[in-house]
Order: structure tokens, then sequence, then C-alpha cells
């Protein structure tokens, strides 16, 4: 076999690995992990397409991805959580309510403009001061540009407003039904 036919087997042994088999091989209940990568490896070496040391470092790539992957879970988890708790904080501290009695007021189906009363436009104004430092610092980092900023930012009140408005679902802030405000965390 040619070398570009190698090459192109090896490509689309590894795509068809990323969109399919990798997610069939890695299934939660951890029966045949990398079994079905180890299938495809096992006969394009049988094949001839590729060579034992290739498919051993293919299978060690992806397993460098599969740690890789988790641990991004683990960081993305932690930093949902901490973003959480700063907002769940920020909201607690404008109305002056503590975090557990609005909770359970939303639970109840109380709007947080029902909660806040008077101070609804202290809120949005915190609420939108705040994720208007948070889109400043994804420009700074790099993660936004200028012109994707502005977009976010023009509707930035109307949305947070919106949201302050809306009615808890079962899946949280948004509209009843559980449909959630898109802010792009």
């Amino acid at each position: 076999m040619s070398s570009r036919k190698r090459i192109a087997a090896v490509v689309i042994t590894i795509a068809a690995l990323i969109g399919g088999s990798v997610s069939i091989a890695s299934a939660h209940d951890g029966k045949g992990k990398g079994a079905v990568k180890e299938s495809v490896l096992a006969e394009l070496i049988k094949s001839g397409t590729i060579t034992q040391s290739q498919a051993d470092a293919i299978s060690k790539k992806f397993d460098e991805l599969r740690v890789k992957m988790e641990a991004n879970k683990s960081v993305i988890k932690a930093e949902r959580n901490a973003h959480h708790a700063e907002i769940q904080a920020l909201i607690s501290s404008t109305l002056g309510i503590d975090s557990a009695t609005i909770k359970s007021r939303l639970e109840a189906g109380e709007s947080l403009a029902t909660i806040a009363g008077a101070n609804k436009g202290a809120l949005v104004t915190a609420l939108v001061a705040h994720a208007t430092k948070e889109i400043d610092a994804r420009v700074t980092a790099g993660k936004l540009t200028v012109a994707q900023a502005t977009t976010l930012k023009a509707n930035l009140t109307k949305q947070i407003t919106k949201m302050v408005d809306s009615v808890k679902g079962p899946k949280g802030l948004g509209h009843k039904g559980g449909k959630r405000m898109g802010s792009g965390h």
C-alpha cells in the first residue's frame, strides 16, 4: 500500500474514532472501554495499513486525549460552580437577602424581580456590571474580539432584565419550561 493511502487510512481511522467509536468505547457502563479503538487498530495492523508501533502511538494519543478531556471537564465544572456561587453572592448582597431564601422563593415560583421589589433596578445594574466585567476580561484574555464584546454588551441590559423578570423553570433561571437565557457561559 502506498504511503499516501496509509496516511489517508490513518486519518480516516482517527476521524472515525473521534467521531463515533470513542464515545462508544468509553460508554459509562465501564464495559469494553477502548475495545472498539483496539479492535479497529488491530484490523488496520492485520491488513497492513499501519504498523504495531503506529497503532501504539495512536492508542497512546487517544489515551492522553481522554485524560486531558476528563481533566478539562473537572476544571470547567469547578469554574461553572464558582461562577454560579459568585452570581448568587452578588444577588444576595445586592438584595440584602440570604441565598437560601432567594433559592426557596425562586423554587416557589417567584421571579427575581418580585423578590427584589424596589431593588430590581439595582439588581439589574449590578448584574450588567458583573457581566460587562466578565466580557472585558475575555477580551483581555484574547477569548473574544472587541467586536464580539460590543455585540454581547449591546443587548446585555435587555437580556438581564428579561432574566430577572422571568420565573424559574425546572432547569434554572429562565422562562417557565426551563429555557435559559443565552449568556455565553
